[in-house]
């Protein structure tokens, strides 16, 4: 019977072990920055290899490409302003304006190291906290994640330069996106129009693809700037600037793992609400404001989506309940080989928990190892000339779009919002928000119906139970305090009533 700690070191002690994390971690990296090929899509297939393997080797290879996958999609997000996964849309805010200042190297060494850091401190707390999470975790009910999502979108206010309004239209825009296609209890067609291929609904990795790369493309065309030259002559980060944010980078890292640890979040929402703390609580970013290259926009998402991951881990192995996308694909391939997550896995083989953080920490290391070798190869694409680039771009999203679910309709679907997000850009519309929205959809619809079902079909008990209880309460302050915050108006007036009141 092996202990935790015997666990712990399995995969140091194995070179063969080793040698699947550092390969799982390498393909990881290169399939998160190719858009469209999602870590969840990865692992997915993999299981299918793994179904005679023994249970180790499958385990360590799926933790690799995970820890791979969440940190390659901001590679595509920093060069090309295409998140390669929805956790990296916040990092291309500021990761995509430095690129264009000629400091791609430095901004993928920056997005390296606060990757590697955010990842540790995922690793440490899920080896020291995980009953406290989950339990954490445990509390929040339906109505919680249905606010908790709604919060989120709130947040699109803050998260970009512009107009509240506009950034609250383009995410309503997503919502009614996400809603297109089966509902999921009656099996009838939402805003199908009659029309077969609506039912499945509209994949948000489409609606990423389309609203990021293709309208990227098209606004390419109508520049003349040419191709930036990047400085490369150093590819590890201003070590200042990683030491001056460390508290940044503790605060975001947290973030991510309270929010990863809860199910059915994840990066995504992570790394966006960490880069709306950051602006929150930054004074002075440097170099440049946030959403024109600060450094400050791109440690905090990679801090928190990096994190995440640790946190996503604590649900699936103390509850038995995914804590992701990924980490569903997970519990699947430990029933496979005969291994079910959850407390009695925890009590009666805690090994295999203790092996997953082992190779969590190893493929952490490979992490910075493949991340900061690969960097001057990838800095090259951003010198590639337009006419030469921007083909790629497209026929790189076509591939990516079409993978997802070898559909050809997907690809009109990723046309068209190709040029919505073309126009959306033309009059200062954020796109951001609009992906978020499609992305949160399925998470506030489903936790709405449950919630009303666990109100006994009750609505008015439903709303009722949200002010009538400590953590949606809680929520519901946030949410009124973010609008507050990033409404500069109101703030004005809030600050002149606040001073004839000490008057």
């Amino acid at each position: 019977m092996y202990t935790g700690l015997e666990g712990l070191l399995q995969p140091f002690m194995s070179l063969s072990l080793v040698g699947w994390i550092a390969g799982g971690t390498l393909v990881g990296l290169y399939v998160g920055a190719i858009p469209g090929l999602s870590v969840t899509m990865a692992v997915s297939i993999l299981i299918s290899f793994t179904f005679s393997w023994d249970v180790l080797p499958a385990l360590a290879v799926m933790v690799g490409i995970y820890t791979g996958g969440v940190y390659g999609g901001a590679r595509a997000g920093i060069l090309l302003n295409i998140p390669g996964a929805p956790a990296a849309v916040a990092s291309t805010f500021d990761g995509y304006p430095l690129a264009k200042m000629g400091m791609a190297g430095q901004a993928m060494g920056l997005s390296t190291t606060q990757a590697v850091i955010g990842n540790f401190l995922g690793i440490l707390i899920l080896a020291l906290c995980a009953p406290l999470i989950s339990n954490l975790a445990l509390v929040f009910q339906a109505r919680d994640y249905f606010l908790l999502a709604f919060m989120a979108l709130f947040l699109v206010g803050n998260l970009s330069e512009g107009s509240m309004v506009k950034a609250l239209i383009a995410a309503f825009i997503g919502i009614v996106v996400g809603l297109i296609g089966m509902d999921p209890e009656t099996g009838q067609g939402r805003m199908t129009f009659g029309t077969l291929n609506l039912l499945g609904g509209i994949h948000f990795v489409i609606v990423m693809i389309g609203t990021f790369g293709i309208s990227e493309a098209l606004m390419q065309l109508q520049t003349k700037a040419v191709a930036v030259k990047q400085s490369i002559s150093r590819i590890t980060p201003e070590w200042t600037a990683v030491w001056d944010n460390m508290f940044l980078t503790l605060r975001a890292s947290a973030i991510g793992v309270i929010v990863g640890a809860l199910p059915g979040t994840g990066g995504d929402i992570a790394a966006l609400m960490a880069y709306d703390h950051a602006k929150r609580t930054v004074k002075n970013p440097y170099p440049k404001p946030f959403g024109q290259g600060a450094y400050q926009g791109l440690i905090a998402p990679e801090a928190a989506a990096n994190a995440a991951i640790g946190g996503a881990f604590v649900p699936m192995m103390t509850l038995g309940i995914p804590g992701d996308s990924v980490t569903a694909v997970l519990i699947g391939a430990l029933i496979i080989h005969g291994l079910r997550p959850g407390p009695m896995l925890m009590r009666e083989q805690p090994q295999f928990f203790w092996f997953v953080v082992g190779s969590l920490l190893i493929a952490n290391v490979f992490l910075y190892v493949w991340g900061m070798t690969g960097i001057r190869a990838f800095s090259k694409i951003v010198e590639i000339p337009k006419p030469y680039i921007i083909p790629i771009i497209v026929v790189l999203t076509f591939v990516g779009g079409y993978s997802i679910q070898n559909n050809i309709t997907d690809i009109y679907w990723m046309i068209a919002f190709g040029i919505l997000g073309y126009f959306m850009k033309r009059y200062d519309y954020p796109v951001a928000p609009l992906v978020l929205g499609v992305i949160l959809t399925p998470i506030i619809d489903e936790n709405f119906r449950r919630g009303i079902q666990l109100a006994h079909g009750s609505a008015p008990q439903f709303f009722l139970g949200m002010v009538s209880n400590v953590v949606p309460l809680v929520i519901l302050a946030i949410m009124i305090l973010t609008v507050i915050v990033s409404s500069p108006k109101l703030m004005v007036r809030i600050k002149s009533l606040w001073g004839k009141t000490d008057a």
